[in-house]
């Protein structure tokens, strides 16, 4: 009688402290010590924290960052194939958010090998929920483009989005990054910058972006940044006297009415009937 083959193991992504070690799962600390393989951003630092976590890697420790990401994943996932559990860290937050780990997450998928997640810190919801802007509905951009023009046209992208916009940034071009918010969002759109969240120093500043922009250029801004800027207010309404006289003045342009009132109706998302029958009583008067 032939032997069983063993099933495949695991990929899983483990979420790391952000700053405050004490907000290390039991579960990470548990995967660190049992994993076969623990495949880290920068091996010296996932060591470090398990130093300070009082926890001994188990496993092989091994690099895993965006520079081998690519070539690494078909070392992990032979792993996995064959049994064992592979542990995907980054410095800090969730793998595969702005961070390594969504190729070899992809590569798993494509394998049809088993993949899972240890949930835990993450700087995106952190800031969202203490930015004091709304929550209910968000987007999470990551980090800009460089570049002024690239990052100008993409913020330009944005400027009509509703939901509340969550970016990472680098502290030494925060004052350009808000400035082309600025340009493109508004002087007075609300926001909050997020700084060295869960940390000894950590801080939030909130309000316009035209006062963000004044305080980060007034001094030297330093630590992990993330900033938070409400989404565009939804325009109000056009009333039914301004959309009768849009209708008339097409109207008196040559338009013929039903046209013109069936235009802008759509436009306006209002019944075509109803604005119908009001440019007809405007014209009769």
């Amino acid at each position: 009688m032939s032997a069983t083959a063993p099933g495949p193991g695991r990929l899983v992504l483990a979420a790391t402290p952000i700053g405050n070690v004490d907000d290390a799962s039991a579960h990470l600390r548990r995967l660190l010590a049992e994993a076969d393989v623990v495949a880290a951003e920068d091996t010296r630092r996932t060591r470090a924290l398990a130093a300070r976590m009082g926890v001994e890697i188990g496993g092989r420790v091994v690099s895993h960052h965006e520079h081998n990401e690519a070539e690494r994943s078909a070392d992990l996932l032979e792993v996995v194939a064959g049994g064992g559990t592979v542990v995907v860290v980054t410095d800090a937050g969730m793998p595969s958010v702005s961070d390594p780990g969504f190729r070899v997450v992809t590569a798993a998928v494509a394998a049809g090998l088993p993949v899972t997640a240890a949930p835990g810190p993450s700087a995106v919801l952190t800031a969202l929920a203490l930015s004091g802007l709304p929550t209910d509905r968000f987007c999470f951009e990551g980090f800009l483009p460089r570049r002024p023009g690239e990052r100008a046209r993409t913020l330009a992208d944005l400027a009509d989005e509703r939901r509340t916009m969550v970016f990472f940034e680098a502290p030494h071009r925060l004052d350009d990054v808000l400035g082309s918010m600025v340009d493109a969002f508004g002087a007075d759109r609300p926001a909050a910058v997020c700084r060295e969240l869960t940390k000894t120093y950590e801080e939030v500043r909130r309000g316009p972006l035209a006062e963000l922009v004044a305080w980060a250029a007034a001094g030297q801004v330093r630590g992990e940044i993330v900033v938070v800027v409400a989404g565009a207010a939804r325009a109000a309404p056009a009333s039914t006297a301004d959309l009768v006289a849009e209708v008339l003045a097409r109207a008196d342009a040559g338009e013929r009415l039903k046209d013109a009132v069936a235009e802008v109706a759509t436009v306006a998302g209002v019944p075509k009937r109803d604005l119908y029958a009001a440019a007809l009583a405007a014209r009769s008067r």
